[in-house]
């Protein structure tokens, strides 16, 4: 991309061709020592995952005892939907149509309140005691 008001200095290409030589000898140097350094890591990874495989054999063989297994019970009896009402024909409308009936507002248990209280009054010092 050129610069539009002709400021930029002129790329220099073996500069850049040198600079890029290094970064790959030293992704190959890292890549020939990383083995020595790290392989421990893969050893640990490889028992983590034959662990979690016997594991999950143990949970499919046996599962939970009926006494802490609770069974699922059906969501009708949990979750009642009522009907929707119908859609607004203009996008003008379509702006807060289910605020208007107090069935499908966000607020279903109560109002919330925010209280105003003053720091200074829960800690007991004078109204003018921070300035």
């Amino acid at each position: 991309m050129a610069d539009p008001q002709g400021t930029s200095k002129p790329i220099n290409f073996v500069h850049r061709d040198e600079i890029r030589k290094a970064y790959v000898k030293v992704e190959k140097d890292s890549a020939s020592v990383w083995p020595s350094k790290w392989g421990s890591l893969t050893e640990a990874y490889k028992e983590y995952e034959r662990e979690c495989v016997k594991l999950k054999e143990v949970l499919r063989a046996e599962p939970p005892s009926g006494s802490a297994a609770q069974p699922l019970t059906p969501t009708e009896r949990n979750i009642q939907v009522a009907p929707a009402p119908p859609v607004p024909q203009t996008t003008q409308a379509l702006i807060g149509w289910r605020l208007g009936h107090s069935n499908l507002q966000l607020e279903k248990y109560a109002t919330v309140n925010h209280g105003r209280s003053s720091f200074l009054k829960e800690l007991g010092w004078p109204s003018g005691a921070c300035s």
